[in-house]
């Protein structure tokens, strides 16, 4: 341990008060030596493994799959640990079993012929797996990780080996009781999520996990339960928290989006929104319509709908298209200063000729039938469908789930995250084409670079937490509006949002979408260098790790950027996606020996991977090794570690030079 510089009691006196306050926690000088010996040891500890995950889209099977085997870590740790020593479907079983204990479980009950022979040897495995994984970790921390009601076993199984002739039969007499008493079942379930947990240190989630998928909930649920996860929002989880929050404009863009890609079971089963009045007057107002430019895209939607549904999606779809232009119209109209003018166009239709005029430019309408817009005030919405977003607005306000995963997201998200000299945000940071930082006017202030990111982190949760009925609450819940669809927004960064146009016009040159300057200048080194500096990482091993934008592979286009300063993992977790990446998806590993990213194949199926033991099949490119291995004193972690023990050794000072007494 390095000694420090020596302190004098005038030094002490400075922080006396924080002193008196710190001795109630080491009340001696024996506590306090105690804690630094401690604080010690576990700088010199291994670093934990870091997990990165980025734009899963509601695709919850392929998220819990990935999140299970922790991107290949626990079947590569089961060929370390057992080698040639077990043959390869024997491994794949072991894996198979840590990632679905219980189900895995039932069917060998329904094919071994000897259930306790097979118990044994499993728990055996299982105590090897488990010390394995436990190694990096003090006891304390692993103590903490256990299930209440097995603690003190597995406790004794982890810290006892074998091997040791004094203990062989005592370790074996543990386990073969476990299976006399018939709480084999119940052991082996508790060790396989203990695995799964310790393998993975921290979960980082690089935004957007809603829209899309079906199962938004699903994982919001593991999330909001998982021991230590943080969120970067992303540019469809802020539309998601503006409609929580109460803005109608975002509440309709949620609902459009899930008609369009035909999953409602977020909406429906996970959150409880009614959608009967909507649906109502869908019917109702496009009987004789065949919405067919809204039909579902079915290749994605819920292979369960009937044509009869999939009709009634179609006319849910197109009613709460053209409520949502006209909703976002009134943010458009009283916020001038979004200049997001371009996004009105339903005063461009001309009505009796059924087309649409921009620019001097006639385009014909691939759907001219507009029943609930009067061509005099395009942009009123009728009583009927003033009714529906009341409707709706109190339907997401009351949802309790819903509030419950938003506030989840509040408390463990945020616009960006510095961890470990990695920089992590979902989507960019604006830049100019000159590649310094692009000033973006939010009231009367300008914001540029972190601090852009830091108050729009701000007005997100101003928009959800701020009580009053104000202008300050007013304005927070349209820029929220405006994070999800502006062209100065570090979650959106482009242009324009063709929404309209790709739906009403066939001219493929109306649906471009201008990228900002970020998406071309990233693939530079010092403009990468530059962001790092501005947040604050001088690291020669700093990075900044986006999602946001799927990396073509089929194309040719390539995740690691900029001489390895910038890695994209969004390789089409959603389905939506991976017929333009060719592949399902990449997320990052970050553990003592290196950086590793894990490149994936379609995860076929839950069941698939249960009963045939299919893995996801993944390849993984080593971006950064480290010749020796990163420790927790060369973390975050390490460095908040040595300041308390700095602190504890300033205590010690204060007891020995008579500043504090010990409370004996």
């Amino acid at each position: 341990m390095k000694t420090p510089d020596p302190l004098t009691p005038e030094e002490i006196c400075k922080d006396l008060r924080y002193l008196q306050l710190l001795s109630r926690s080491f009340p001696t000088i024996a506590t306090a030596s105690t804690e630094i010996i401690n604080l010690e040891a576990i700088k010199n500890l291994p670093k934990g493994t870091e997990h990165f995950l980025t734009d899963i889209h509601g695709e919850y099977e392929a998220f819990q799959h990935v999140l299970k085997n922790a991107s290949g870590t626990i079947k590569r740790k089961v060929h370390e640990i057992f080698g040639n020593d077990l043959r390869e479907f024997e491994k794949k079983d072991i894996c198979t079993l840590i990632y679905y204990p219980e189900e895995k479980i039932r069917l060998v009950k329904e094919i071994e012929e000897n259930i306790d022979e097979w118990y044994l040897v499993t728990l055996n495995q299982l105590v090897r797996v488990c010390q394995n994984v436990s190694s990096k970790y003090t006891r304390s921390k692993v103590r903490k990780a256990l299930p209440h009601e097995f603690s003190y076993i597995i406790q004794e199984l982890l810290h006892e080996s074998p091997s040791d002739p004094n203990k062989h039969d005592y370790i074996n007499m543990v386990i073969k009781t476990i299976i006399s008493t018939r709480r084999a079942d119940s052991f082996i379930t508790a060790m396989c999520n203990l695995i799964q947990r310790l393998v993975i240190d921290s979960l980082h989630i690089v935004g957007d996990i809603y829209d899309r998928g079906p199962g938004a909930h699903i994982i919001m649920e593991t999330l909001c339960d998982y021991h230590n996860v943080d969120i970067q929002w992303g540019n469809h989880d802020i539309l998601w928290m503006g409609a929580a929050s109460g803005n109608d404009s975002c509440i309709a863009n949620v609902i459009r989006i899930a008609m369009r890609y035909g999953n409602l079971t977020t909406l429906e089963d996970g959150y409880g929104i009614n959608l009967l009045p909507l649906a109502t007057f869908a019917m109702e107002t496009y009987e004789n319509d065949s919405c067919i430019i809204f039909a579902p895209r079915t290749k994605f939607a819920d292979t369960t709908y009937n044509k009869k549904t999939l009709r009634l999606i179609s006319q849910m779809h197109k009613a709460i298209s053209i409520i949502q232009f006209k909703l976002e119209a009134q943010i458009i109209a009283r916020r001038p200063e979004f200049n997001m003018e371009h996004r009105n166009l339903l005063d461009k239709i001309d009505y009796e000729k059924g087309t649409f005029v921009l620019n001097g430019k006639e385009y014909p309408l691939l759907d001219t039938q507009f029943p609930t817009v009067n061509p005099k005030e395009p942009y009123k919405l009728t009583e009927e469908e003033q009714n529906i977003v009341e409707k709706l607005h109190a339907s997401f306000m009351n949802s309790e789930k819903l509030q419950k995963h938003m506030r989840c997201l509040f408390t463990h998200g945020g616009m960006f995250l510095v961890t470990n000299s990695n920089l992590l945000y979902h989507a960019s940071v604006p830049l100019n084409k000159d590649g310094s930082f692009k000033k973006v006017k939010i009231g009367k202030k300008q914001y540029w670079g972190r601090k852009l990111l830091e108050k729009v982190d701000q007005l997100a949760r101003t928009a959800y937490f701020h009580e009053g009925d104000d202008e300050k609450k007013h304005f927070a819940l349209d820029y929220v509006w405006y994070l999800w669809c502006g062209e100065e927004s570090p979650l959106f960064d482009k242009e324009k949002m063709a929404t309209f146009e790709r739906y009403f016009i066939e001219d493929k040159e109306l649906h471009k979408e201008e990228k900002g300057f970020y998406y071309t200048l990233r693939n530079k080194e010092e403009i990468c260098q530059m962001i790092l500096d501005e947040f604050g990482i001088d690291s020669p091993h700093g990075h900044i790790i986006n999602g946001h934008v799927p990396v073509k592979i089929i194309k040719g286009e390539q995740p690691i950027k900029a001489n390895g300063k910038l890695l994209v993992i969004d390789g089409g977790f959603s389905k939506a996606y991976q017929n333009q990446t060719g592949i399902a998806g990449y997320t990052l590993v970050y553990h003592s020996h290196g950086l590793q990213l894990v490149q994936h194949e379609p995860f076929e199926s839950r069941q698939k991977a249960i009963e045939e033991g299919q893995d996801i099949k993944s390849t993984t490119f080593l971006v950064e090794f480290n010749s020796q291995r990163v420790l927790v004193k060369h973390t975050d972690i390490g460095k908040e570690l040595s300041e308390q023990i700095f602190d504890l050794q300033k205590l010690l000072v204060a007891y020995r030079t008579g500043l504090i007494k010990e409370k004996v």
